[in-house]
C-alpha cells in the first residue's frame, strides 16, 4: 500500500509547531513575501529558520511557498530571498510562475521544486513538461477527478510524485487564479492579496434606480453565489490511495492553531487506520466527519473529485463558518505551580469546564480551578486576548496541548 504524505497548513511559527504535534507529515508556510496569503501572519526569516529545524528535529519537512505571479519589478527581491532560502535546507518551494522556477534553479539549486496548484497542472504533457525541467512534485488542479487523477498518475513518470487539496475552503476561481478582488477592491489575489470577494453578500440593482437593491434568491439580505462549501475527503480515502496519490493537502494558512490541531489529528487517524485495516475505516468511517468538523468550516462538499459540482456545493445564505468549539490556547509551558501557561485567545471564566485536546486522540475534560497572571495575581475570568495565563487545572496538561471550550448555543 501506498503511504501518502500528511500535508497541513501554518500561518506562524507556533502553528507550525501545533500541526507537526497533532500529526502532519510535512507543513507548508509562507514567508513575508513571495507567497500567496500575505494577510497571514507569515515568517520572519528567524521563524522559519526555527520551524524548520524544529520539524527536522521530530523527521517532519517544510515547504516554503513562493507561488505568486511575478512582475519584473519582483525578480530581483525573489533572487536574494531564493538564495536565502536555500541556507535554510527546507524541503521544496511551491512555486507556479515559470520565471519563478527559473530563478529558483538558479539562485536554490540544492532544493526541491514543487509545482504549485496556481500553475493549473490539468494532463500529463503538462506534468512532465514540468518534471523536465526538474520539477519532483506536482500539486494538480483542483478541477479533478478522481478518474482523471488515476490517468494522469498512470501516464507520468513514476518518480514524480502527486499532491492533491483533501480538505479546506474552495476558491470560486479556476484553481485560484481569480481576478475579481483585483476588479472590486484593487487587492490583486495572484500577488497574495486576495479581499475574498467570493464570501460577499451580492444583490441586482437596476441601472435606473441606483440604490434599489434586490436580492437574487432565497435569503431577504441578499445571497452569497459564489460561495462554495468546504471541500471534505476524510470519508473518501480509499478512492485517492487507490488514484496514486502521494500528498495529502489541507487548506487553511489563515486558520487557528485549533483549526490545524483538528484537521491534522482527525486525517491523522483515519489514515492510519486505513493503512492498519481497511476494515477498521470502514466501521469508523462515519465518525471520521464529525471529528474533522470539530474545527470551523462551510458545511462539506466533495469539490471536483466525483463530477462537476452542482448548486448543492455552494451557500446561499451565509458567509460564516460553523464552528463545534471556541479555540482558549495551546500549553506553552507547565510552571513551578503546576499550572499551564498558555497565551489567552478567547475569553473564559474560572470554574469553566473545557477540554485539553491531546495529540494522541483523547480529549479530557477538566474544570479551571484558578486563573492566575504572569505575577501570580488571580483573576475571575480571561477578557483579554494574547494575555500570559496560569491556569490551575483538575487534570495535568502538558506543552503542546490544545485547550478548548464547547460553543454554547445561541440564547444560552
Amino acid at each position: 500500500m501506498r503511504h501518502p504524505e500528511l500535508l497541513i497548513p501554518a500561518g506562524s511559527l507556533p502553528v507550525l509547531k501545533t500541526a507537526v504535534r497533532y500529526g502532519a507529515d510535512a507543513v507548508y508556510i509562507g514567508g513575508e513575501t513571495m507567497s500567496l496569503r500575505a494577510k497571514a501572519r507569515n515568517f520572519s526569516a528567524g521563524e522559519m529558520r526555527e520551524g524548520i529545524e524544529f520539524a527536522h528535529r521530530y523527521g517532519k519537512k517544510v515547504y516554503v511557498t513562493a507561488n505568486i505571479f511575478a512582475r519584473d519589478s519582483d525578480l530581483d527581491e525573489a533572487a536574494r530571498y531564493f538564495g536565502e532560502l536555500e541556507s535554510m535546507e527546507p524541503d521544496a518551494l511551491l512555486i507556479a510562475d515559470p520565471g519563478m522556477f527559473r530563478l529558483a534553479r538558479r539562485c536554490a539549486p540544492a532544493v526541491p521544486i514543487h509545482i504549485s496548484t496556481q500553475a493549473n497542472t490539468t494532463n500529463s504533457e503538462s506534468a512532465v513538461f514540468w518534471h523536465d525541467l526538474g520539477a519532483s512534485r506536482i500539486v494538480t488542479a483542483r478541477e479533478l477527478s478522481i478518474s482523471e487523477l488515476k490517468e494522469l498518475r498512470r501516464r507520468i513518470p513514476p518518480d514524480l510524485e502527486l499532491e492533491v487539496f483533501v480538505h479546506g475552503a474552495m476558491c470560486i476561481s479556476y484553481s485560484g487564479r481569480c481576478l475579481l478582488s483585483s476588479y472590486l477592491a484593487g487587492r490583486d489575489a495572484n500577488r497574495g492579496a486576495c479581499t475574498h470577494p467570493c464570501r460577499w453578500r451580492y444583490a441586482v440593482m437596476e441601472e435606473t434606480r441606483p440604490g434599489e437593491y434586490m436580492p437574487v434568491e432565497e435569503n431577504e439580505r441578499g445571497t452569497y453565489i459564489f460561495n462554495s462549501r468546504d471541500l471534505c475527503m476524510i470519508d473518501h480515502l480509499p478512492d485517492l490511495y487507490e488514484a496514486g496519490i502521494d500528498s495529502f493537502k489541507v487548506e487553511g494558512r489563515m486558520k487557528t492553531a485549533l483549526y490545524v490541531a483538528t484537521c491534522a489529528r482527525a486525517y491523522r487517524m483515519a489514515m492510519r487506520d486505513y493503512e492498519t485495516d481497511p476494515a477498521l475505516y470502514e466501521s469508523r468511517r462515519a465518525s471520521y466527519r464529525g471529528k474533522v468538523a470539530e474545527g470551523t468550516y462551510r458545511r462539506f462538499t466533495t469539490g471536483f473529485f466525483y463530477g462537476r459540482p452542482g448548486r448543492d456545493d455552494l451557500i446561499y445564505d451565509s458567509n460564516t463558518y460553523r464552528r463545534t468549539y471556541i479555540y482558549l490556547g495551546t500549553v506553552n509551558d507547565i510552571d513551578s505551580r503546576e499550572r499551564a501557561v498558555i497565551l489567552q485567545k478567547n475569553k473564559f471564566l474560572a470554574g469553566d469546564v473545557i477540554e485539553i485536546m491531546k495529540p494522541d486522540g483523547r480529549d479530557v475534560k477538566v474544570q479551571v480551578l484558578g486563573i492566575f497572571d504572569r505575577d501570580g495575581l488571580e483573576q475571575p475570568s480571561a477578557p483579554h486576548p494574547q494575555q500570559e495565563l496560569h491556569l490551575a487545572l483538575d487534570a495535568e496538561a502538558e506543552p503542546g496541548d490544545i485547550l478548548r471550550m464547547a460553543e454554547q448555543p445561541e440564547g444560552v
